[in-house]
Parts: structure tokens; sequence; C-alpha cells
């Protein structure tokens, strides 16, 4: 045990790099599986290269974005003292990371989706093991790179910022200036999350609305067929979007989660084994454990026959890794913090904890991560019920589609809606019985819990699109139709999967949003942000606004690349004589240019008012109004998010639900009905919602949080923040006329 206490610090990079190796192996299995005939390798290659030739695209823009901000960071650490230039280092890894991790996701699916065909020629079972570890590969890749580059850098900062620093305190100056650098980890991997999000949310919903109204609408042809000249764009748009930008995505939320922990346990006096930090570094361990159990519950996703559930096989996996994480948390919380009453730093007054705070104890901190866990599973349960074929909300919008387009938009718009209801109550919940255990680092460290096992969600969440495109290329193959009756079987279970999981990461975002909310205010020296003041007032009224025009460019963005891509798609249909009779050959590579540029082209203007924003109003009305501001984004983006998410999810599934039949009326309606034509066009609509604007907004709230606490330190020099310090110290004594010169004068 005493090797455990000594040397825990060095053993959290070792748990990520055992993430990597079982990574690895996995991957190596995939590789190694047939990957079917000749047709079959030229179409899956179709979609690496165009999926690489976006990738390739987007770096460069990207590299451009990195370079300028790394060189800005690296001034601006020069400038406060609780800063360093270092940080530009530590931005850069983190974008770094960030990217290598979506690339790694990507690869591994455009080599899994056509080993999946090949696997459903012989069994249900075999694909899904197939998908499902090339999933495993992903989630692995991105929990380990995060655990690996978070852990790693701060053992290099707290070695040089504390330890090395004679008279240093854990929690002073000196470990806040190295948890300041670290942040610029935090702000590397997501920044690059929200340029992958949304330009791979854009490039997949362009090629895809123009594969649907152009393929299946006019032409009349499955939306997978190989004469529709967009369906190679579409299959590559499911990997760089619903792929690597989700990887990029969840790893940034990953960090994000760890940081803001780490941040607000800093605050946190323990008298522990391991010099004061164990508040600091049990998020970290806490993500370690939850990878390796990601790993044991990946083990236990297999069925054996034909009838066998694939969903229940995937919760059962999940479910173990939640129990088992659940369990070894208990017993770490024990081991790491002392059985001393914890306060924060920030709620003492002169050395003396403030008579209305109420101190927590390690109990209290699992009681907090319970909370997480309980949280995450009830809004994933209610999520799938919003977005689930055969509930009542996908139903209601079932009946609507028999009169029409109009009322099957109405209907999803209002499935949408209400479903922001219960996952608000219960998120409302989550952040007040966290608190009341643990006070502002029990909402951290249940964050922190509930993307523990981040590595298993993003496994189940990757399958999907793998799926998905295994279905795509058996269609383009035209292989038997039961080969594509088991591929259709995994891609229902994983658009249900892709929308709890949406719903899970909107649920983290927010937790994890209002701790960086919470570090923000203690790094830039403001007790509290008073909403009856004007100016902040109204920083809470544009932060309100911004996911509303964040949403409106995203959407936008789709709406003009889909009409570049439908007049594509038509003149091929026009001048290229024989696609309809397999005799002419579609242009494939030129839906695939007009996806890549259009998504590069209209992912800076989202991308840059997160990053801008913050900046412009920090500095320009001072920390208080950017409180407002992060208060306004964070409650509209989470209640956006939620709304677009399950409304786009329902609005698909109503669709697929035709494919099968639905009774509407007494009548069984199927593809190609007056109804299922009205499902479609609600599909179109809700495509943007549930793939790009949607799910950018637990980017954007995240970002715009770190972007504040990174700035932080200097904002606490803003002379609004010294003119509120001033107040409170002539408050605390006899007013005086020197006191007021002097004041004024240190102002």
């Amino acid at each position: 045990m005493d090797f455990l206490n000594n040397y825990l610090i060095y053993l959290i990079p070792v748990l990520g790099l055992i993430g990597i190796l079982v990574m690895a192996i996995k991957a190596a299995w995939v590789t190694k599986q047939n990957a079917g005939d000749g047709d079959m390798a030229i179409l899956a290659g179709y979609i690496a290269d165009g999926a690489m030739a976006f990738l390739r695209a987007e770096w460069k823009i990207l590299g451009g974005f990195v370079v300028v901000a790394g060189i800005l960071l690296a001034w601006s650490g020069t400038t406060v003292t609780t800063s360093s230039p270092v940080i530009a280092i530590s931005f850069l890894i983190g974008a770094f990371l960030s990217a290598f991790a979506g690339y790694l996701g990507m690869r591994i699916a455009t080599k899994a989706n056509v080993r999946t065909t090949q696997a459903a020629r012989t069994s249900l079972a075999q694909a899904l093991k197939v998908s499902f570890t090339g999933g495993t590969v992903m989630g692995l890749g991105v929990a380990g790179l995060a655990i690996i580059g978070l852990g790693s850098l701060f053992i290099v900062f707290y070695q040089f910022y504390v330890v090395k620093v004679a008279g240093s305190s854990v929690n002073g100056g000196a470990m806040a200036k190295a948890l300041d650098v670290l942040a610029g980890f935090s702000l590397g991997a997501e920044s690059i999350a929200l340029f992958a999000r949304v330009g791979g949310g854009i490039y997949t919903k362009a090629a895809d609305v123009g594969a649907d109204l152009v393929g299946k609408v006019e032409a009349g042809i499955p939306e997978d067929d190989v004469r529709n000249p967009a369906t190679i764009a579409d299959n590559v748009g499911d990997n760089v979007g619903d792929v690597a930008g989700m990887g990029a995505d969840l790893f940034g939320s990953y960090v994000a989660t760890m940081l803001a922990t780490m941040v607000l346990g800093r605050e946190i006096v323990s008298h522990d084994k391991f010099g004061g930090i164990a508040p600091v570094l049990l998020p970290m361990v806490i993500a370690g454990l939850g990878l390796i159990f990601s790993i044991v519950g990946a083990a236990m996703v297999k069925i054996k026959s034909e009838t066998d559930s694939v969903q229940k096989a995937l919760n059962i996996g999940n479910w173990a890794s939640i129990i088992l994480t659940a369990v070894a948390t208990y017993f770490v919380v024990q081991w790491m913090l002392p059985s001393d009453e914890f306060h924060m730093v920030r709620d003492e007054v002169n050395g003396v904890v403030k008579a209305e705070v109420i101190p927590f104890t390690k109990d209290g901190v699992f009681g907090s991560i319970l909370v997480g866990l309980v949280v995450g599973t009830l809004m994933s349960i209610i999520t799938e019920y919003y977005t689930a074929m055969g509930k009542r909300p996908v139903l209601s919008i079932i009946r609507q589609s028999s009169t029409g387009h109009a009322t099957n938009i109405i209907g999803g718009l209002s499935v949408g809606m209400e479903s922001t209801v219960l996952p608000i109550l219960v998120l409302a919940s989550g952040i007040y019985g966290s608190y009341y255990f643990a006070g502002l680092y029990g909402v951290a460290i249940a964050a922190a819990g509930m993307m523990a096992t981040t590595a298993m969600q993003l496994a189940i969440d990757a399958f999907g699109p793998i799926a998905d495109n295994a279905g795509g290329i058996a269609e383009m193959s035209r292989l038997p139709e039961e080969v594509r009756h088991r591929t259709d079987n995994l891609d229902a279970v994983g658009n249900t999967t892709a929308a709890t999981g949406k719903g899970f990461a909107i649920a983290s975002a927010a937790l994890t949003s209002l701790a960086l909310f919470a570090a923000f205010v203690g790094v830039a020296g403001i007790e509290h942000i008073d909403i009856y003041k004007a100016n902040v007032l109204a920083g809470l009224f544009v932060g309100g606004m911004i996911p509303f025009i964040f949403s409106a460019l995203a959407i936008a963005a789709v709406g003009r690349a889909a009409m570049a891509m439908v007049e594509e798609v038509r003149r091929q249909f026009r001048e290229i004589p024989g696609i309809m009779t397999y005799e002419g050959k579609p242009e494939y590579e030129k839906c695939v240019a007009i996806s890549t540029k259009a998504s590069i082209r209209e992912m800076v203007a989202p991308g840059l008012i997160a990053l801008v924003t913050p900046i412009i109003i920090g500095f320009a009305f001072g920390p208080e109004v950017l409180g407002g501001l992060l208060a306004g984004v964070t409650v509209s983006g989470v209640l956006m998010g939620i709304f677009q998410s399950n409304a786009g999810g329902a609005w698909d599934n109503a669709k697929k639900s035709f494919e099968k039949g639905c009774e509407i009326n007494g009548e069984i309606f199927y593809k190609k009905s007056e109804p299922h034509k009205a499902s479609v066009t609600g599909d179109t609509v809700g495509d943007p919602f549930k793939d790009t604007s949607g799910p950018s907004m637990n980017i954007l709230i995240k970002l715009m949080s770190i972007v504040s606490l990174v700035i932080a330190p200097h904002l606490n020099s803003h002379p609004a923040a010294t003119s509120a310090r001033i107040q409170k110290e002539m408050n605390k004594q006899p007013m005086s006329i020197h006191m007021v010169v002097k004041a004024e004068k240190s102002v």
C-alpha cells in the first residue's frame, strides 16, 4: 500500500497505456478479418479515401488556427504571474491528441465497416462482434489518450511549478498556476472538437439530404443504392461526423470534466497520504478505473443466435462497466480521502469558515459520484423513450405523417420540445443532490463519475456508424437480403444508442460547465454574480442568444451545402446515361468534393463565436458580466441540445418504422407510401438537428467556459474586478478620506 501512496500519481498514465495496449490488440484483430470480395473492397476504398480527404482538408485549416492560437497563448502567459508561456505547449498537445483520437476512430471505422458486411454473410453474432470491436477501438483510444495526456502533463507541471518551488502550497498560487497551464490542454482539445463536430456534421448532413431528396424521393431508389451519386459521400459522412467528430467531441468532454474537478479540488484543504492533492488526483483515478472496467464490460457484449437481442447485449456490457466502476470508486474514495471534514478555501474569511457553509466528508464525495451515475443513466433512459421505435413519441409522429408533411414537422417539433422537461428536472435534481453531498466539488465529481465509463459509452456509440456503413456497402454490392437484414438489425440498435449517447453527452456537459463556471468564478476573483445589475443581466440575455445564432449558422450551412448536393445529383441523373440501369457509373468524387469544401468553409463562423465571444465580453465588461454570459449560454445551450437531438432522433426512427410497415387507423403503410414520404421530409429536417447543431451544443457551452477559465487570471486584474475587491475591503473597516484616495489610486 505504501507503494501506491507514493506512486499513485504515476499510475494514472499507466492505466491509460493499458487502454491503448488493449486497443492495439483489438485493432489488429479487426484488420485480420475478411474484407469481402473485390466490389466490396472497391466501395470501402472510396469511403476511406473520401474520409481521409476530408480530414486532410480540415487539418490544413485547423493547423493554421492552432499555430496562431498557440502564439497568442504563449504571449498571454507572459502578462500575468499566475500563468506561463508553457500553456501554449499544453494547448498544442491537447489539440494534437484530440485530432489524433478522431483519426484513430475514423481509421478503424473505415476498416471495420466492410468487414462487418462480410461477417453479416455468416451470422448476426459475428457481425456484432466485428462492428462492436471496431467501436471498442475507438472508445479505448479516446479514453486512453485523454488519461495519458492529462495525467502526464499534470505530473510535469506539478513537479515544475509546485514541488520544485520552495515554500509552495498545494492549495495556493503555485498549484493554481500548474492547473492554469494544464487548462491549455483542455482548451486545445475542445477547440478541435468543436470544429471537427461542426465540420463533420455539415459534411454528413449535406450528403444525407442530397441522397434522400433526390435518390429516395425523386428517383425512387434506396438511399444506399450504388446508382445514387451521393451515396459514397453519405457513407463518408458517417465516418467524419459520427466517428471522427464524435471521437474528438468526447475526448474534449472527458478532459474538461477531469480538469474542472481538479481546479475545484485545488481549493480543498486535505490532510491525506498524497501530500494534500488527493482531491485533485481523484477524478483522474476514477477515469482510469472506468477505462479498465470498460474493457471488462466490452468483453461481455456478445450474442449467440440470430434471435438474440443486440440491444440487450450492449446493455449488459454497459451496466457491468457502470456497476463495477461504482463499487471500485467507493473503495478508492475511502482510501484516498481522509476522514476529516472538507471545505473550500473560498469559503473562508480570515481563516475561519463562513457560518452558512456546511462542510462535507468523503462519504459525501462518494454520494455525489453516485448521483452523477444515476443522472447519466436516467438521461439515457429518457432519451431512449423519446427517440426509440414503438414508443409513444415516435408513434405520434407516425400517426401525424398520415395527414401530410406539415403535420409530421409539427409532431416532431412538439416531441422535441416536450423531451426537454424530464431531462431538465433530472439535471436540476442532480445538481442539487451533488451540491448537497459535497458542495461545488460534488457537482464536478458527479460529472467525473458520469464520464468514468466514457470508453464503453463511446464503443456503443461508434458501433452504430460502423453498422450503418456496413448496411450501405451491402446495399451497394447488391448482397442477398439476409445480409442487409442483419446489418439493418445492427443499424436500428445503433440509431437508438446514438440518440441515448447524445443525451448522456449533454447531461455531462451541463454538470461540467457548471463546475468550470465555479472554477472560473474562483480564479477570476469574484464572489458572486448579481443579476440585479443591468450589465450582468444584459450578459445573461446575450448568453442565452448564443446557442440560437450558433444553431442558425450550422443549420443554414447544411442547407446551402445540401442545395449544391441536390443540384449535382440531379445533374448526374440527367446527363450521365445508363445510371438507372447500372450501365453508367455515377461521379461519386464530385459529391464528395462538394461536401468537403462546404463543410470546411462553413465550420469557421460558428467556431469563432464560441472562441471569441468570451474574450470580447470578458475584457470589455469584466468577469462578472462574463459570468452572466456563461450562465445564459449554459442554460440555453442545454435546452437547445436536448430539443434538437431528440426531435431529430424521433423523426429518424419514425421514418425507419415504415420499412417494416406501420399501422395508421387500421391500415398498414410501407416505404414509398404517402405517409412514408412525409416521414422522409421530417427526417431530412431533423438531420441537421440531431447530427450538426444539436450535438455541438455540449461542446459550445464547455468551450466557452474553458476559454473563460483560461483568461480568468487576466480578468482578475481587470478594473471591474479590482473595484469590487476595493469596495469589499472598504466595507470591512471605517471609511476615511485617506482610504478613498488610496483606493482610487490603486484602481
